[in-house]
């Protein structure tokens, strides 16, 4: 297993070299930069690519939610959200934050949250390498079958594909993609609704992202993916922000952040 990339952002010189301090004592851990706003974390993060960030709320210019928001990631990494402030915790959640550290905090409450932490990255590692052996595995067995080879995949990306690999029990099938209503992130899994079905893979949201058809499948929220054709209507929420309803009436949020990008592929203003 490779070291896990962590990034500090902090405000407060003194709390970043804490932080820093307690990681040193952990070879598997590397410190790849340190932020001391907001603005200046958002494009470490999607340059620095961290597996892991302890992100200050309360900080100049941007605070850590709009810097989580703002970051234009390949893929979320595992937030630790560390303040002094209490009233953000819920906020902190619907980021699905790994845990929420209030200063002042002690060595072994770090160590704890530390743990966990290094625990989610490891098992995100371990889904990642599942998916990609079973894509691998497909492409075997449909080029044993005479099936023509699948188009090049531009560098960085995923193939795209018309049905999901799902292992429930001892049972193995194939969901096609096109049966999916939305998609939504619990944690480092997937639950993809199906009707009234929910299957769970342990997949990010952003690796479903880059397989399914983007002329289909649209990102309307952090947590969420949302199968086009099963759109009934969207309407007005609060400040600015649109609920995007399903036909057999779920309700969905459309963030203001994915607005735009929903705009353009459907080629006009909401």
């Amino acid at each position: 297993m490779r070291r896990i990339r962590a990034l500090i952002v902090d405000d407060e010189p003194l709390a970043r070299q804490r932080i820093t301090r307690l990681l040193e004592d952990h070879e598997e851990i590397e410190v790849v930069g340190e932020c001391a706003n907001g603005a200046i974390a958002a494009d470490a993060m999607a340059e620095l690519e961290p597996d892991l960030v302890f992100l200050d709320i309360q900080m100049p210019e941007k605070d850590g939610f709009e810097a989580l928001a703002e970051a234009e990631l390949a893929r979320t990494p595992v937030v630790v959200f560390v303040t002094a402030y209490d009233e953000h915790a819920l906020a902190a959640f619907d980021y699905q934050a790994l845990d929420y550290l209030l200063k002042p905090f002690d060595d072994e409450r770090f160590e704890r949250t530390l743990r966990r932490a290094i625990q989610r990255v490891e098992e995100r590692e371990t889904a990642d390498l599942r998916s990609h052996l079973l894509r691998l595995l497909d492409a075997r067995e449909e080029a044993e079958a005479g099936t023509p080879a699948p188009e090049p995949v531009p560098p960085g990306g995923s193939p795209r594909i018309d049905r999901l690999v799902i292992r429930e029990d001892d049972r193995i099938f194939f969901l096609k993609t096109e049966d999916i209503d939305y998609v939504e992130a619990a944690d480092y899994l997937a639950k993809i609704h199906v009707g009234e079905t929910v299957h769970t893979i342990r997949e990010s949201l952003t690796s479903l992202e880059e397989k399914l058809d983007p002329a289909r499948f649209v990102r309307i929220h952090r947590s969420t993916i949302v199968n086009l054709d099963r759109v009934q209507e969207l309407q007005p929420w609060f400040h600015g922000a649109y609920a995007v309803v399903l036909e057999d009436g779920t309700t969905l949020k459309l963030s203001r952040s994915r607005r735009k990008q929903l705009q353009e592929f459907l080629g006009q203003s909401l």
